[in-house]
């Protein structure tokens, strides 16, 4: 059963977002946070495991959320190019990926794994990711330093596992 706090907890904003994996895609439901609370992709409990219900279409998620009385803050459905950055993990010497797909990539996985209550699946973060993300936002990933690369691999390779066992 899918809770309502959820989806709608401190008057968070309902959105659908698509995810375009190499192994697995769909669109998941995500709640930006307000005030205190986090960003976080909308998880249900079956059989004391967290699950993400996936979708295959922005309509079939808006008529998930209405079922439950809630309403998508957009008709649009965002994307992540998740493929992406799986090739660049398969081949980081001979590939680039823009800094903007892997700053997406990183905030959905961390979303993710903070609905299914599975931070933990994620590595510890301190002060080499603090280095790497503050790249990133600038756009600027060509500049990490060989333990921010080899951070930012293994926060991004423990990111799509989890994606990929989610629902």
């Amino acid at each position: 059963m899918v809770e309502s706090e959820q989806a709608d907890g401190a008057g968070g904003r309902l959105y659908a977002y698509r995810v375009r994996g190499a192994g697995r895609s769909g669109v998941v439901l995500w709640v930006g946070g307000r005030g205190d609370d986090l960003d976080r992709v909308v998880s249900a409990g079956e059989g004391g495991r967290r699950r993400v219900p996936v979708f295959v279409t922005g309509r079939q998620a808006r008529v998930f959320a209405g079922r439950w009385g809630w309403r998508l803050a957009a008709s649009e459905v965002g994307t992540l190019e998740l493929v992406r950055v799986e090739r660049w993990l398969a081949d980081p010497v001979r590939r680039r990926v823009p800094a903007g797909v892997v700053l997406e990539a990183w905030n959905f996985f961390e979303d993710l794994a903070r609905g299914l209550g599975e931070g933990h699946r994620l590595p510890r973060q301190g002060a080499v990711h603090d280095g790497a993300y503050e790249k990133l936002f600038a756009g600027e990933c060509d500049e990490w330093t060989p333990d921010e690369r080899c951070a930012v691999r293994e926060l991004l390779t423990a990111g799509v596992e989890l994606w990929e066992s989610a629902s």
